[in-house]
């Protein structure tokens, strides 16, 4: 027992580790979600009456190209398109996707009805304003290259 005793001992001072409070998390958690909304979504105006009754001229929009978040896009979405030989937009219901066929009376007017019916080229979407009578969309300019789209309308309400 004294040889026990005779033993020096060690101390050796450890210092905490700091733990992150919940406080912390949750403002970091904030940062990460303004950033990922500032970097992919973005406010369109809506200019014109093509979209009229579901969006009004004027109307603010949300859109999105992070796919990711809100999934490709699909028939019957609202998409933000380039236009061709400017830096406008425009927007339009999407109506065919790649391999799609067209009904004859919404086709591309310059598309020959003896060729059968106009499928949707890959890599181009087809789309069609709401108000039909009042669209400037692929039947006039035929279906757009997906490069063109830029974003995903979220919402308009």
């Amino acid at each position: 027992m004294e040889q026990d005793a005779n033993k020096e001992v060690e101390v050796v001072s450890v210092k905490p580790k700091r733990k992150l409070r919940g406080f912390t998390v949750f403002l970091f958690v904030i940062l990460v979600l303004a950033a990922t909304i500032a970097t992919n979504v973005k406010t369109v105006i809506v200019r014109g009456e093509s979209m009229m009754p579901t969006l009004v001229n004027g109307q603010r929009v949300l859109t999105t190209k992070a796919y990711w978040m809100v999934g490709a896009v699909k028939k019957n979405d609202i998409i933000v398109l380039q236009e061709d030989k400017s830096s406008g937009y425009f927007i339009k219901r999407v109506y065919g996707l790649p391999g799609d066929k067209i009904q004859w009376s919404l086709a591309p007017v310059n598309w020959p009805l003896a060729n059968g019916p106009y499928v949707v080229p890959e890599g181009k979407v087809y789309v069609i304003g709401d108000n039909i009578n009042h669209s400037d969309d692929s039947r006039k300019f035929g279906a757009f290259d997906t490069a063109k789209i830029l974003g995903k309308v979220l919402t308009w309400r």
